[in-house]
């Protein structure tokens, strides 16, 4: 098992930058990738960026040069910088591991608020 919790969100005004950080603890080894998706109301969850383990990184066309994703092992952290930021970044933001396990499910936290204002 995996226990995945977000934090560093919350009201910026449009332009401005904020720092989400996902720890993770428990069997955090049978992880392989950390990802960052977003819901805004009325809309679908979507991929904004991901790491594997190698430190290999994706991001969403919407996000990129403007979010960064990166992690601190000795910390179990996975961080996403997000600068620039517009009124269309507005969604709860949730972190997601991907075991290597096919027959193990993904993990996600509880969510972050994030809300950019105009």
């Amino acid at each position: 098992q995996v226990q995945l919790v977000e934090s560093g969100g919350g009201l910026v005004q449009a332009g401005g930058s904020l720092r989400l950080s996902c720890a993770a603890s428990g069997s955090t080894f049978s992880i392989r990738a950390v990802g960052w998706y977003r819901q805004a109301p009325g809309k679908q969850r979507e991929l904004v960026a991901v790491i594997g383990n190698g430190g290999s990184t994706n991001y969403a066309d919407s996000v990129k040069g403007r979010f960064t994703i990166s992690r601190d092992n000795a910390k179990n952290t996975v961080y996403l910088q997000m600068n620039s930021l517009k009124p269309e970044d507005t969604a709860v933001y949730y972190c997601n591991a991907k075991p290597w396990s096919g027959y193990e499910s993904d993990y996600w936290g509880q969510g972050t608020q994030v809300t950019v204002s105009s």
